[in-house]
């Protein structure tokens, strides 16, 4: 069986292929960040480590936009259609070739706010939708509908699916959660109930690189075949089994980006593996809580993923 049969078969059928799959992830420099080089990089990248997942690391967050000025400017959000994604599609054309139908194609996708956070900042975009809830949404709508467009490019390009990404709801973004639930929520499940609908595998990543949540109950009805979490809540660490008591379903990950698969030696990464394996039998694909550091040394992720390869449950 192929790397692509075996995670399928775990993750939507429970199925163990004999062995815990692995991957991590992290971004390439600029040099690398367009077409055929960010193809060719990619699988340098995904061959070198042996791991088990081919996720195209590529993002095009939406350009700095000065005219975000008042809630009712989002309004006038610019449509950006396929053609602003061209580099990026290239290389998942690229991407998706090369693997061949042998190892399971996953692109990263930035939710609706996100994107809106790149284009005004986060203080104006949590000032405005603190403001007028309405008018900051006339902007999510017109984001949310360039990345369906994204979507259906990526999918007529043959992926399998998406690296979903959520953020906004972390304890430090907004006082009033309900601003997310009741406003944010609604185009983070748009897209995530597209892509659940159209494709074979798709991951939930719900992100704290801009702070902690107190929660992940409000995403229990994310869809996402396969779950990543944080470790940590503004309440102290929550464990592999909390997190699966939550969500119901496979989990990646398991390991600290910033801790010892950044620092090494390699000996300590493998036994930081096994003993984060034996305590955490619900990770059914170990993995980074989020991006690695893009200075992480590859031989470091190898030996975590040789290490996974070689544990035995």
């Amino acid at each position: 069986m192929s790397k692509r049969d075996d995670i399928l078969e775990l993750v939507l059928n429970g199925n163990s292929p004999g062995y815990v799959p692995a991957a991590f992830f992290h971004h390439f420099p600029k040099e690398f960040s367009g077409g055929l080089a960010s193809a060719n990089k990619h699988m340098e990248y995904f061959r070198y480590t042996g791991m088990d997942l081919l996720k195209i690391q590529f993002e095009r967050p939406f350009p700095r936009l000065e005219s975000l000025q008042k809630p009712a400017d989002w309004a006038d959000f610019p449509f950006y259609d396929t053609d602003y994604f061209d580099d990026q599609l290239e290389a998942i054309r690229e991407l998706v070739e090369a693997a061949d139908g042998q190892v399971v194609t996953v692109v990263t996708l930035y939710s609706a706010f996100q994107h809106s956070r790149y284009a005004a900042g986060l203080e104006t975009v949590v000032r405005h939708l603190e403001e007028n809830p309405e008018a900051y949404c006339k902007g999510l709508e017109i984001i949310a509908e360039s990345i369906l467009g994204f979507v259906d490019a990526c999918i007529d390009a043959g992926v399998d699916g998406f690296y979903a990404s959520t953020q906004g709801r972390e304890d430090s973004t907004l006082a009033d959660k309900k601003l997310f639930d009741d406003y944010v929520k609604p185009y983070d499940l748009l897209v995530l109930e597209k892509i659940d609908a159209n494709c074979d595998f798709n991951i939930l990543h719900v992100c704290d690189n801009h702070g902690r949540y107190s929660d992940l109950k409000p995403f229990e009805d994310y869809p996402g075949d396969l779950i990543n979490v944080p470790p940590e809540l503004t309440t102290g660490p929550i464990s592999a089994a909390e997190a699966y008591s939550i969500f119901k379903r496979p989990l990646m990950g398991g390991l600290d980006r910033l801790g010892i698969i950044v620092d090494g030696p390699e000996d300590a990464i493998q036994d930081a593996v096994y003993d984060t394996l034996d305590a955490n039998p619900e990770i059914s694909v170990l993995g980074a809580d989020c991006t690695l550091p893009s200075h992480v040394n590859w031989d470091n992720i190898k030996a975590a993923i040789d290490a996974a390869h070689s544990y035995e449950r």
